[in-house]
């Protein structure tokens, strides 16, 4: 396992080193002058040409390339042009936010998903399982905006159970105001779970395996638990990793909608600033958690199946 994780690594520093590069020239490229955003139509030559070289977009892109790529092995992200503050300060402070929206999302999408999902299997072809797939596509169709606004409309204005704005002060109030920002996007990831839980179990219900085990009249209960969930589990805990970074990105839109703070709301501003040293912080932090996500699926499936296990 050390060494696989070794080897793991090892391909994920490339990966990371042309996703920052990218990153950089692409933000490069864009239209517009960033200099004129920060300090409007109005500000002379003069204080643009200073700017721009505070900014060191006065010298060719290569030599802002080393410069970038210096600052980042030295794990220094920058300054915000807008506000002056370090971007490792910014990111510190939002990025529990949105972690936190993130993995209880995930929490309430797996605990709703999954054991319909198995139950929908168990139940195949019958009014349950009609239902539950009705369900699930019903989720899976409604956009996070969307999933926001009707949650706001039904427990917030309705019937005034949640709040529908900011992230609260304190732990109860942090939790308190979290519930309706983590339903929006566990609801969707919710009808994705049942979906794969469903065919991955239905899957290993008809495998030669588990009809030899209720052959030999092994329990029902330990058959369905401990063999065909365990070995269902693996596509699931696929779609929880990829579907993390789109969970991440759905994050920035749900944030907006309940005005909570965190990294989605601070890219918003930073493209609209044109703050490049921000937008590259978040994109580069993003990109790190593809990355050790990826690595903790693929452990995970040396967890859910030990036959999987690299040598």
């Amino acid at each position: 396992m050390a060494r696989y994780l070794v080897r793991r690594f090892l391909v994920a520093i490339p990966t990371i080193f042309i996703t920052i590069s990218l990153i950089f020239f692409i933000l490069r490229v864009l239209p517009g002058d960033a200099a004129l955003v920060v300090l409007g139509d109005n500000a002379s030559e003069k204080a643009l040409e200073n700017l721009r070289i505070q900014m060191g977009l006065n010298v060719p892109i290569w030599q802002q390339y080393i410069v970038f790529l210096g600052d980042i092995f030295k794990g220094d992200l920058g300054v915000s042009i807008a506000s002056g503050t370090p971007v490792s300060e910014l990111i510190a402070d939002n990025f529990g936010h949105t972690m936190l929206l993130t993995l209880a999302s995930i929490l309430i999408g797996c605990m709703i998903g999954v054991p319909l999902g198995v139950f929908s299997a168990l139940r195949s072809n019958s009014w349950i399982d009609n239902l539950v797939r009705a369900i699930s596509m019903t989720w899976i169709s409604v956009p996070p905006f969307l999933m926001g606004i009707i949650l706001i409309l039904a427990f917030s204005l309705k019937i005034e159970l949640f709040p529908s704005m900011g992230g609260g002060e304190g732990l109860w109030k942090g939790i308190y105001h979290l519930a309706l920002p983590a339903f929006t996007l566990g609801l969707i990831l919710s009808g994705v779970m049942m979906r794969f839980a469903r065919a991955s179990m239905l899957d290993e219900l008809n495998q030669d395996y588990i009809r030899t085990a209720k052959a030999k009249g092994i329990p029902s209960y330990i058959v369905i638990f401990k063999h065909a969930l365990r070995n269902s589990l693996i596509p699931v805990i696929t779609v929880i990793g990829l579907d993390i970074t789109a969970l991440i990105s759905g994050a920035v839109i749900t944030e907006s909608i309940f005005s909570r703070p965190g990294l989605g709301s601070l890219a918003i501003d930073a493209i609209i600033t044109r703050d490049f040293a921000v937008l590259q912080g978040c994109l580069i932090l993003v990109a790190f958690l593809v990355v050790i996500v990826n690595l903790i699926v693929d452990i995970s499936y040396s967890i859910a199946n030990p036959k999987i296990r690299p040598s």
